[in-house]
């Protein structure tokens, strides 16, 4: 019996993590039952995943919300505090955040479960998945920079809709009387997302996600991440065949790190850095 539940332990200890990751992020549980924005000291520092700091439970900053509201005050200051906080998010551990420390990961990779209709990668899969930079550079940079609106956190991030929209809406009762037409869009555009993710595997992440496009330039210097050993590997692409995400490599910019190829390489080629 402790064999067995060892054995689970092992087999979901990614999606553990990204749960812990979950709760310590939002562990200001009064604010679920308050709906007040925890404000303490912590709200200025970063944690590595997508978070909204306007969650109720919400104890650290987002980096993207953090990035784009540094990004509406560049015309007179230059945004080095954000902009350093990512670059060390990003030379530690490049998307192995996206695969192990962001919630809303976690939710994509629950939705897909359900039993559903499935699409697999594909080359159409993989020209998609360079959207997420189209997204960035519009939605993430150029709107915040031009016309000084987070622009992906207003329009389009379901993480803020689901954490924080929603549960403020259902808590405060003068927020349900101010909600207009964004709100509708917002929720809309989060059921859209769901629905991606239910039949795309981790679908925002590949496709949407501005922090992920991010971190992906950094995954080849990562420290830390998944790693091949050339002098092991026979080139039999399994590893490739069977991963979900639109990798091309094994450690490329779509890669999350999550480990699984390990598992499926028949001459033990791949391994965590560092072991």
């Amino acid at each position: 019996m402790m064999g067995g539940f060892s054995d689970r332990i092992k087999k979901y200890k990614r999606q553990y993590t990204q749960l812990v990751a979950a709760v310590l992020y939002n562990c200001h549980f009064a604010g679920f039952s308050s709906g007040r924005i925890f404000k303490g000291a912590t709200k200025g520092v970063c944690v590595p995943g997508l978070n909204c700091y306007s969650c109720p439970g919400a104890v650290f900053a987002c980096p993207l919300g953090s990035l784009q509201g540094a990004l509406t005050r560049s015309l007179y200051k230059l945004p080095l505090y954000m902009l350093g906080t990512l670059l060390l998010f990003g030379i530690l551990l490049g998307r192995m955040i996206c695969g192990f420390l962001c919630p809303f990961g976690l939710l994509q990779e629950l939705i897909f479960r359900i039993p559903f209709f499935k699409v697999k990668k594909s080359g159409i899969t993989r020209a998609l998945s360079c959207l997420k930079y189209l997204i960035l550079a519009v939605f993430a940079v150029a709107i915040p920079v031009i016309y000084m609106v987070p622009g992906f956190c207003k329009y389009i991030c379901p993480a803020g809709t689901l954490e924080a929209g929603i549960p403020l809406l259902i808590l405060d009762e003068h927020l349900r009387t101010q909600a207009g037409w964004l709100f509708s869009w917002k929720v809309m555009v989060l059921i859209g997302i769901m629905i991606l993710c239910l039949v795309f595997y981790r679908g925002f992440c590949r496709f949407i996600c501005p922090l992920g496009a991010i971190y992906s330039f950094f995954n080849p210097i990562a420290f830390f991440g998944i790693r091949v050993d050339s002098k092991k590997c026979t080139g039999c692409n399994a590893c490739i065949s069977t991963c979900k995400m639109d990798v091309k490599k094994v450690g490329d910019h779509e890669c999350i790190h999550c480990g699984c190829c390990r598992d499926i390489c028949p001459e033990g080629a791949i391994s965590y850095k560092g072991r």
